[in-house]
């Protein structure tokens, strides 16, 4: 693993990449096993022009993107000014605003991101992969094109395979997942634990400008997502990007939420509108365009649990 890594310390895994995306490669996903298992957090350092895939992105609090710009640093999804200590890039103490490079005009269009969060149990008998298959298929015209353990994925879809290789590490296993139709893109991790009885997955949908998510339709998906494929909890929201589902180091606009279906026929807190949406209870928590719609989250999550 060595011969990949330029820097080592007893607090991070500093990596270097000149590329125009920087993927979840094999040598990367080994490298962040080692700094979970570690401690370390994995600093991924790259240019300002470079971008991020999703699966690397939400890899997971021990993966921060550091980028080189202006002859400093900044972490690239926050624009917080970084500095090399010795030991690691971390804030600088001093600095009150953004860096410079994260407040430019990104390189690319910006449409719409759709992502949905949802949670799944499983039986072990069960073929995994339905829900994911389902939706991408119903959100792009199109099943899934392929899977893999990192980028790029290697295997075309079937949930057979999947399924065996799932089975095979013990139902602890975590996968990409790739899709493209209609102008859309789309791409999941898929983490399965348990014995491969439990599922978290989250899938992004790339929208371009002119093609924006049909978020009222939301119910009616989750609605038929649940006829064949049940989920625990779905949680759905927006924020503004690139219709590649790639993340550039710069401020393109925060996440909102749209809404969350939760198993079985639920009540809310006031304020929070229901329904039902098939065996599923469909929270309307905004428009996925105000932060407001966070605080109804927050306030529904302590109603359910409370």
């Amino acid at each position: 693993m060595s011969a990949v890594l330029d820097v080592m310390t007893p607090q991070a895994m500093v990596v270097l990449q000149d590329r125009p995306v920087v993927a979840l490669t094999p040598w990367l996903a080994e490298a962040l096993g080692e700094c979970t298992s570690s401690g370390r957090t994995l600093q991924i350092v790259t240019p300002a022009t470079a971008r991020l895939s999703m699966p690397l992105r939400v890899a997971g609090a021990a993966v921060q993107w550091v980028v080189h710009d202006q002859g400093g640093y900044y972490e690239g999804l926050t624009g917080r000014p970084l500095r090399w200590d010795g030991r690691m890039f971390g804030p600088v103490p001093q600095a009150r605003d953004y860096a410079p490079g994260f407040v430019t005009r990104p390189s690319g269009p910006i449409g719409m991101q759709l992502t949905l969060t949802y949670r799944a149990r499983h039986l072990p008998q069960e073929t995994l992969g339905g829900q994911v298959e389902r939706l991408i298929t119903m959100l792009t015209g199109r099943p899934p094109a392929g899977w893999g353990e990192a980028e790029p994925v290697g295997r075309p879809w079937q949930r057979g395979e999947l399924n065996a290789r799932v089975r095979e590490h013990g139902g602890m296993l975590r996968l990409v997942v790739v899709g493209s139709g209609g102008g859309r893109t789309a791409q999941a991790t898929v983490e399965f634990s348990q014995g491969g009885a439990a599922e978290v997955t989250t899938l992004t949908i790339g929208h371009p400008p002119a093609d924006p998510p049909q978020v009222a339709q939301l119910p009616a998906l989750v609605e038929s997502l649940v006829a064949d494929h049940p989920v625990s909890s779905l949680l759905a929201q927006l924020s503004p990007g690139r219709a590649d589902v790639t993340y550039e180091p710069r401020w393109t606009g925060q996440p909102a939420p749209i809404g969350m279906a939760v198993a079985g026929e639920r009540t809310g807190p006031a304020g929070v509108p229901a329904r039902r949406a098939g065996t599923m209870t469909w929270f309307e928590l905004g428009d996925g365009r105000s932060a407001d719609g966070w605080k109804r989250h927050q306030e529904l999550l302590r109603h359910l649990t409370g």
